[in-house]
C-alpha cells in the first residue's frame, strides 16, 4: 500500500500543493491591491505565447515557455493600449477583448498544431495532467533518500519547487515594500520606494508561476489559487502575515482534498470513475472560500 501512494499518488499530491501555494502567495498582494484578475488575466494570455514557443522549438521547456509567455504578454499589452485609444473604451472592456481573444487564439493553434507527443493540447491547456505525474521508479518510502530513484522523478516536481522557492524569496525579500506599496501607495512612494517597477515585479513572480504551473495542471487551477485561497484568508484575519499564512494553509488543503475527492469521491457514491483533478482542486477552493464567507471572523469587514 505504501508502495502504491509513494508511486502514484504522491507525487501529483506535492506537485498540486507546489501549484496551489506558489499562486496563493502572490495573489494575497494582488488581492489587497485590487488586482485579483490579474492572475485570470496571465492565464489567458500565457496560452498562445507557449504554443508558439513550443512551436518554434519543439520541446516542451520551462525557458522557451517564459520567453513565449513574456512576449505573449508585451502583446497583449499593445493590443490593449491599441484598442483602448482607437476605440475610445475604457481599460477593463479593451482587457477583456484582448484576453479572450488570445485565450481563444490559443486553443485554437493548439487544435491545429501536431502535439501528439507532448502533453499540450486542449485539454491539457485547460485542465493539465495531473493524475499522469506518476513516479515510476519509486519502490516505497525509501525511494525518498534513494538518489537512483529520486533521478526519475517527475519534471514538473523539482520544477513547481523552484517556483514556489522563487515565489517565497522574493516576497521574503520585498515584504516590508510590498507591504507598504500595497496598503499606502502615495506614502510608499514619499519614502522613496519605486512603486511601479515593484507591482510589475509582483506581476512577473505571478506570471513566473502560472507558467511553471501550466503543463501540469492546467489554466484551471492557476486561476482559482490565484484568488479563492487569498480571499478566503482575507476573510479570516486582518493582518498580513497571518492572512498570507492563512493562504497557504487553504491552498494546500484545496490540492490534497481535491486530489483525494477527484480519485475516490465517485467511488464513494457509487461512480465507476474517477474526475478531473485539477477541477475537483479548484472546487474545493472554492467551497474554503465559501466557508469562510459564511463563517469567517472578519468577512463583514471586506468590502
Amino acid at each position: 500500500m505504501g508502495a502504491e501512494f509513494v508511486a502514484l499518488s504522491l507525487p501529483p499530491i506535492l506537485i498540486g500543493i507546489c501549484v496551489a501555494v506558489a499562486c496563493a502567495l502572490p495573489g494575497n498582494f494582488l488581492l489587497l491591491r485590487r488586482q485579483a484578475l490579474i492572475g485570470d488575466a496571465i492565464s489567458h494570455v500565457v496560452l498562445p505565447g507557449i504554443v508558439v514557443a513550443f512551436l518554434l522549438t519543439g520541446v516542451v521547456a520551462t525557458g522557451p515557455m517564459l520567453i513565449g509567455a513574456a512576449g505573449a504578454a508585451v502583446v497583449a499589452v499593445v493590443a490593449i493600449e491599441v484598442i483602448r485609444r482607437l476605440g475610445r473604451i475604457e481599460a477593463g472592456a479593451a482587457m477583456g477583448v484582448v484576453f479572450t481573444a488570445m485565450f481563444a487564439g490559443g486553443v485554437l493553434l493548439l487544435e491545429r498544431s501536431d502535439t501528439s507527443n507532448v502533453h499540450l493540447d486542449v485539454e491539457h491547456a485547460l485542465f493539465g495532467n495531473l493524475e499522469s505525474l506518476i513516479w515510476l521508479d519509486a519502490t516505497g518510502w525509501g525511494s525518498l533518500v534513494d538518489p537512483a530513484s529520486l533521478a526519475g522523478l517527475p519534471v514538473e516536481l523539482p520544477r513547481m519547487a523552484l517556483a514556489l522557492g522563487l515565489v517565497a524569496l522574493f516576497l521574503w525579500l520585498f515584504w516590508r515594500p510590498l507591504a507598504m506599496s500595497t496598503f499606502d501607495e502615495g506614502f510608499a512612494r514619499g519614502m522613496g520606494l519605486r512603486t511601479g517597477p515593484l507591482g510589475l515585479a509582483l506581476v512577473v513572480v505571478s506570471a513566473i508561476a502560472a507558467v511553471a504551473a501550466f503543463d501540469a495542471v492546467g489554466s484551471i487551477i492557476v486561476i482559482a489559487m490565484f484568488i479563492c485561497p487569498a480571499a478566503a484568508a482575507r476573510m479570516m484575519t486582518n493582518r498580513l502575515d497571518h492572512q498570507v499564512a492563512w493562504s497557504a494553509v487553504f491552498a494546500a488543503l484545496s490540492a490534497i482534498v481535491g486530489y483525494v475527492l477527484a480519485g475516490y469521491g465517485p467511488l464513494w457514491i457509487g461512480a465507476s470513475a474517477s474526475v478531473s483533478a485539477a477541477g475537483m482542486i479548484a472546487t474545493v477552493s472554492g467551497l474554503i472560500l465559501a466557508l469562510a464567507a459564511i463563517a469567517g471572523p472578519h468577512r463583514k469587514a471586506v468590502q
